[in-house]
């Protein structure tokens, strides 16, 4: 089977590198690297420029629209490999990272995706923690990630993590990221749509924690700087989580998930409760989360109804 990996980049060139290298250090050789560059984006062309071109069957696609979406479908409309892997750039696969992907793709062929465990480094500091519970959505649509700190055994999971999936060929052939999808960068569950997409049409999706990548979550360019608050950002989060949901729950079920989010919650994406559990220690900052989540379940709405 041939492998393509995928990735999208933007003015983080010493990130870059050194997911190229990591690359280059796979026991089972990449056959195709496609590199997602912006337009604009001066200072990785320029780097191009001196990457040695033998290290890798490096090739870089450009893309105009922000945001990781349109250049993760930029790059599967030019991908040639029977497995389409994903990664990005603040990112360093382990070494025998595509050796276990293939693995599982050749080992049933109803599997359609196939991810792992991200190793979240905050400078030098491994961000630790053991959840056997990853990559799940609950039937009223509460959805939990913890791909960072999963363990145990390879299971058959709802929702792989961007930073390190990849899926077969033929299950995608017909999909591409969700352009509905909100943000001018992260763009935060895209995931979920995708990965949902493959599950309504009958593919496995596993997670095993032994397909490993290291993560360096390096600086963002957009509204989402991570552990800071901005509500444009939490809105498009949210947005983004809820059109997926509702495309992919029953009616039953969008009932239950809409009265959920609007009353429970979760940190991230607040409702009532939540809000009055964080509202003794964030004062004031705990509403504007709740407005920001609400504003963002209303548009994700919006656009499933539109």
């Amino acid at each position: 089977m041939r492998i393509t990996v995928i990735i999208p980049t933007y003015r983080r060139t010493k990130d870059l590198e050194r997911c190229l290298n990591a690359l280059h250090k796979q026991a089972r050789p990449v056959d195709e690297v496609v590199l997602v560059v912006r337009d604009a984006d001066n200072e990785t062309w320029q780097f191009l420029t001196t990457f040695d071109p033998l290290l890798l069957p490096l090739r870089a696609t450009t893309v105009s629209v922000p945001g990781v979406v349109a250049a993760m479908n930029a790059g599967l409309d030019v991908a040639q490999g029977d497995i389409i892997a994903f990664t990005d750039d603040d990112a360093a696969p382990h070494t025998n990272w595509l050796a276990h992907i293939e693995a599982h793709f050749l080992a049933d062929d109803r599997i359609g995706g196939v991810g792992g465990r991200d190793w979240v480094y905050h400078g030098k500091n491994l961000e630790d923690g053991v959840c056997p519970i990853v990559g799940q959505v609950h039937w009223f649509g509460r959805v939990i990630g913890n791909h960072h700190k999963g363990v145990g055994a390879p299971r058959e999971v709802d929702v792989l993590k961007g930073v390190n999936m990849s899926f077969r060929r033929q299950a995608i052939q017909k999909l591409h990221f969700d352009g509905r999808m909100l943000g001018t960068g992260a763009q935060v569950h895209f995931e979920v749509a995708f990965c949902l997409s493959l599950k309504r049409a009958g593919w496995k999706l596993i997670y095993d924690p032994q397909i490993g990548v290291n993560h360096y979550p390096a600086q963002r360019f957009d509204e989402d700087q991570r552990h800071q608050f901005n509500s444009v950002a939490v809105v498009n989060a949210v947005h983004n989580e809820t059109l997926a949901l509702l495309e992919h729950l029953s009616p039953v079920q969008r009932l239950a998930f809409l009265l959920w989010a609007a009353l429970v919650g979760t940190r991230d994406a607040m409702g009532l409760i939540q809000w009055l559990r964080f509202l003794p220690k964030d004062g004031w900052l705990a509403g504007q989360k709740l407005l920001a989540s609400w504003r963002g379940r209303w548009q994700g709405w919006q656009t499933w109804q539109g």
